[in-house]
């Protein structure tokens, strides 16, 4: 539970920056900062189930054109993550809002990547109970 809670609050925090630097993405904004970052929580929670469950059979189904392209398609799949995340939310009042396939998918799944990769590093993993000693 621990790792999905961290996993959330990363991909939340890699939306957040997608959401900045990216002119096609966006989140639903809200009057009060703390449902703003709820708003952002859930998306992120949305994010990581996604990236958890759905991306590695989309990855395991298309490893051949992974091989094929040298890892490249993998930004096609995170895009499609990011287009995934924005049609499970959209059915709401609130959530990620995703411009199209190209720019903003594209663009937005690489950011969101980079981010994710950058927060991973900076901030501490929750360690399990055999780790702990």
């Amino acid at each position: 539970m621990k790792e999905f809670v961290w996993r959330s609050v990363v991909s939340a925090g890699a939306v957040w920056v997608a959401d900045l630097l990216i002119r096609g993405i966006s989140v639903t904004a809200v009057s009060e900062w703390w449902q703003q970052v709820l708003v952002y929580l859930v998306v992120g929670a949305v994010l990581a189930l996604v990236q958890m469950i759905i991306k590695p059979i989309v990855a395991a189904l298309t490893f051949l054109l992974y091989v094929l392209t040298l890892g490249l398609f993998g930004i096609v799949v995170n895009a499609l993550m990011l287009l995934l995340v924005d049609w499970v939310t959209g059915g709401f009042a609130w959530g990620l809002q995703v411009d199209g396939f190209w720019p903003a998918a594209v663009l937005g799944g690489i950011v969101v990547s980079l981010a994710t990769m950058i927060l991973t590093a900076v901030l501490p993993r929750p360690r399990s109970r055999s780790e702990r000693g």
